[in-house]
């Protein structure tokens, strides 16, 4: 990082941060949304549905002077933004229900070992001996938080964890396919079209499941979402996009460590969620074992 400009270095550590902390809010806005009695599919549609503009807008955006889209690529924005943002995102808002901000942000940031199983499993890369030890201690964290948890409130906990974990594997599952569309289209590009094609998604899952009543809705649920859609959803994808211009894909996901510090100080903060020694101790295991899973062997700080 020596070689890069201080002004260019210190805007790109400030924008990595925000965009971490702001994708970090989503689960508090969806837990204090859950206090006004409304569900899963109801709130994410309403997300989506604010954010679709937006999207399109940043897919427009990304894609201007460039080719169009062919099949094979539209082919695979589909397939993209259906297991990565629309199915990622309602597992998600489903597990959310039954467990803690600061739990489903810690199965979330596992989301790097992940990737890891999936390489290995699917095209036979190789896990390092570093790489094992570090999962296994950021598996051992989660697994402390999810046991106080357990405790605490019995199997909806269990429940929560593994819809919120279906969601990270979801997620992986995209980021390990997307790689030949990224070089193509480009991330955001990419990013504008998958998240659009996931919002037509839920609309229509809302459109089938449940009765398109506005009415019922109340209107601090509204003014959450749209609270979700812009600040949490769209605005940081584009912040950390211009982080990652500034300072490079491996610092920006080092400072990404933030974010689950800052859901668990929001949680305790905003939400009354408990803090104890054995939130804190999990979290040190999974932020330890996620940063020496992703950072490159032989480095020095």
């Amino acid at each position: 990082m020596s070689g890069l400009p201080a002004p260019s270095l210190t805007s790109g550590l400030l924008l990595a941060a925000a965009g971490s902390i702001a994708f970090s809010g989503k689960a508090i806005i969806v837990k204090l949304a859950y206090r006004h009695g409304v569900d899963a599919v109801s709130l994410l549609m309403l997300r989506m549905l604010f954010a679709l503009p937006m999207f399109l807008l940043m897919a427009w955006w990304a894609g201007r002077g460039k080719a169009p889209l062919t099949r094979a690529d539209w082919l695979g924005v589909v397939g993209l933004g259906f297991c990565g943002y629309y199915l990622s995102s309602f597992l998600d808002f489903l597990g959310l229900a039954y467990i803690s901000a600061s739990l489903e942000r810690l199965i979330l940031y596992l989301n790097p070992t992940l990737v890891l199983v999936l390489g290995w499993f699917l095209f036979k890369k190789r896990i390092t001996p570093r790489q094992g030890v570090a999962m296994a201690i950021s598996y051992s964290g989660v697994l402390l938080v999810f046991g106080h948890e357990l405790s605490l409130q019995g199997p909806d906990a269990a429940l929560g964890a593994v819809l919120v974990f279906l969601s990270a594997v979801s997620y992986a599952i995209y980021l390990t396919y997307s790689g030949e569309l990224v070089k193509r289209l480009g991330s955001l590009r990419l990013a504008g079209w998958a998240t659009s094609v996931a919002c037509v998604f839920c609309l229509l899952q809302y459109a089938l499941l449940k009765p398109l009543v506005w009415a019922d809705t109340p209107e601090p649920v509204l003014w959450l979402s749209l609270l979700n859609a812009v600040a949490c959803t769209a605005l940081p994808v584009l912040i950390v996009m211009m982080a990652i211009e500034r300072i490079g894909p491996a610092l920006t996901s080092q400072i990404g460590m933030i974010g689950p510090m800052s859901t668990l100080i929001m949680g305790v903060w905003i939400l009354g969620e408990p803090f104890n020694a054995w939130i804190i101790a999990g979290t040190a295991l999974v932020l330890g074992g996620v940063f020496w899973v992703t950072r490159p062997a032989g480095r020095t700080v």
